[in-house]
């Protein structure tokens, strides 16, 4: 089964760990440690899938491969 590529970074403004999904626009969470992070936008990536569907907006594919994972 394909899924989303999540990203986490640590942000120094907010003295925490972001998590997001490149495809799904605009779908982020905040951890204080990158585990948190990761818990967090499972549930906002259930969110944001259930809200789209709920207002009839269409659901990317998941097609976001970072550069190093491509092959060339």
């Amino acid at each position: 089964m394909q899924d989303y590529h999540i990203n986490i970074f640590y942000s120094e403004e907010d003295e925490g760990y972001i998590a997001d999904v490149p495809d799904l626009k605009f779908c982020s969470a905040f951890g204080e440690t990158p585990e948190e992070a990761l818990e967090e936008m499972l549930k906002a990536k259930e969110i944001w899938i259930e809200a789209a569907k709920a207002n009839g907006k269409p659901i990317p594919s998941p097609h976001y491969r970072p550069v190093i994972y491509q092959v060339a």
